[in-house]
């Protein structure tokens, strides 16, 4: 067995951790958030140094997603009607999405992979709308970060991940499944121990972990299956791709614990593409958000 080095999960995320950080202002901006003399003008200053990030949030806080009724023209005012955490939340998903750079475009297309990540986070929020949840970009956030783990086996193991996904092509597999049995663990599994090692909150990282079995978010179960049913929602619509090829199959316990109507399903897509095109752009800071 040749497994040294990537005989486990945490050897998996170890170094990537380090190399592909978030960065500093996160660290900056989450120490102001838990500082109890911290106002809502420190955390906008510390936010507002980054200056395509702050027109990105801003672009995305009067993007139809949110539906605010007034303009929000400042990182204040986005702060103080969307929600400190909330905006914590948004500049985490944009961040990350700035963090994996270089991965060769034969293991993965990153405009398609951050548009299927999108596309998840998209349905993942009006899933929890629909659930009626709090914070809902928790779980906007969550679905941007979902497919995290399999960028990290990339910059890890690349022949091995091409191996893979060649394997998965030429045999109508589970891309999710031949990484289990190559590993004994998946890029689910990857992204939860990443997240956490980067100290993003378990509301966020658990159900990342847990996407592809629910059993394992014991913390945030229903935060879980909604990410679960949302990633599956993203693969049918074929919005974006991330490497799986086929759409991975629904859990049932999923089903029953959310119990959604199927009628509300074809308002729920007619939500996300009405949503998605505008989503992309901002978050790519471009017009073009052809798939």
């Amino acid at each position: 067995m040749h497994r040294k080095p990537h005989s486990s999960v945490e050897h998996m995320v170890e170094d990537v951790s380090t190399i592909h950080s978030l960065p500093m202002f996160y660290s900056q901006l989450s120490e102001a958030i838990d500082h109890p003399r911290s106002s809502i003008g420190d955390i906008a200053k510390i936010i507002s140094e980054d200056q395509g990030l702050t027109a990105r949030i801003l672009k995305l806080a009067n993007s139809p997603l949110f539906g605010y009724f007034s303009k929000i023209d400042t990182i204040t005012q986005a702060v103080t009607i969307i929600g400190v955490l909330q905006v914590r939340d948004l500049a985490l998903a944009i961040s990350v999405m700035d963090v994996f750079k270089g991965i060769p475009e034969e293991l993965v297309n990153m405009e398609q992979f951050w548009k299927h990540s999108i596309a998840t986070g998209l349905a993942a929020r009006i899933l929890a709308t629909s659930q009626r949840e709090s914070n809902l970009e928790r779980f906007f956030v969550a679905g941007i970060l979902h497919d995290i783990g399999r960028l990290v086996m990339y910059v890890r193991v690349p022949g091995i991940c091409l191996e893979l996904l060649e394997q998965c092509r030429a045999t109508d597999a589970l891309l999710h499944r031949a990484e289990r049995e190559k590993f004994g663990f998946d890029h689910a599994d990857v992204g939860g121990a990443l997240l956490k090692k980067w100290k993003i909150p378990p509301r966020v990282a658990e159900p990342v972990g847990g996407h592809h079995d629910c059993r394992l978010g014991d913390q945030y179960p229903r935060e879980s299956s909604i990410l679960h049913l949302a990633d599956i929602i993203a693969h049918a619509l074929q919005l974006g791709h991330s490497g799986e090829i086929f759409v991975p199959e629904l859990d049932k316990g999923v089903w029953d614990r959310l119990q959604i109507s199927c009628y509300f399903l074809p308002t729920l897509v007619k939500q996300v593409d009405s949503t998605y095109e505008q989503t992309v752009s901002v978050l790519f800071g471009s017009e073009d958000a052809s798939q």
